[in-house]
């Protein structure tokens, strides 16, 4: 019996498919959809393997290296290749993200710094051509990952200015893309106690469709008379 049944069968190539997926050929709203999707499944995925009691480095074997019968073998051998395979996908689309978002910044800046040299205006996003290269536009920079849920009275969120309601497009240096179901604001947030986070937040006014950007000052601390160094809750969108 060898000592490996717990290691996948298939090789873990580069692509979830059997055939590789040309990332670059998408555009940023649908490689958004991607990521969605592949974390989608690995959270499918991550069940199946709890309902058996194991991980992905967990074994196979009894101590004496005898397959184990408490669990579905093969179903966890082929649950763990997959997850190789979305890990892998995962990590390109977001790499691909990154790059567009990046080239977005790159173009805005000099459009900007073009704009300033001729005393010319530029709109605030590029036009929505730049959308078919890869790049960001309107719609998917600074999406919103998180809202508002509550804010307690004379904390630091209140002081700052945030209310309920309030859409979190970036929390310092936590944004649509690395957000990781706020866990990114939590270390944030204990890496900044004492000091200002610049906070981006969409606020849609009170019986209206209008919709003001905002960009704030938050500081964590403790002692504020209450929970926590916020002083609000925040829930991922």
């Amino acid at each position: 019996m060898g000592d490996n049944i717990h290691a996948p069968t298939v090789a873990s190539g580069p692509t979830s498919g059997a055939e590789r997926r040309d990332w670059s050929k998408l555009s940023m709203p649908d490689l958004m959809q991607e990521k969605e999707r592949i974390e989608e499944e690995l959270k499918a995925l991550s069940a199946v393997l709890n309902s058996h009691g194991v991980s992905m480095n967990s074994t196979l074997t009894t101590f004496d290296g005898f397959p184990r019968d408490d669990i579905d073998i093969p179903q966890v051998r082929t649950t763990r290749v997959r997850i190789i395979h979305l890990r892998n996908d995962h990590k390109e689309v977001m790499q691909y993200l990154e790059k567009g978002l990046h080239a977005h910044f790159a173009q805005l800046q000099q459009a900007q710094a073009s704009a300033t040299t001729n005393g010319t205006t530029v709109p605030s996003v590029l036009p929505s051509s730049t959308l078919e290269n890869g790049t960001a536009d309107a719609s998917t920079l600074g999406t919103p990952f998180a809202k508002v849920n509550s804010v307690e009275v004379g904390s630091p969120a209140d002081q700052a200015g945030l209310k309920t309601g309030d859409a979190i497009r970036n929390f310092g240096t936590a944004h649509w893309l690395n957000h990781a179901r706020l866990s990114k604001v939590a270390e944030v947030v204990q890496q900044s106690e004492g000091r200002p986070v610049l906070v981006k937040v969409s606020r849609k006014e009170e019986g209206g469709s209008q919709t003001t950007e905002l960009d704030l000052q938050l500081t964590p601390r403790r002692n504020w008379g209450g929970r926590g160094l916020l002083g609000c809750h925040l829930v991922p969108l």
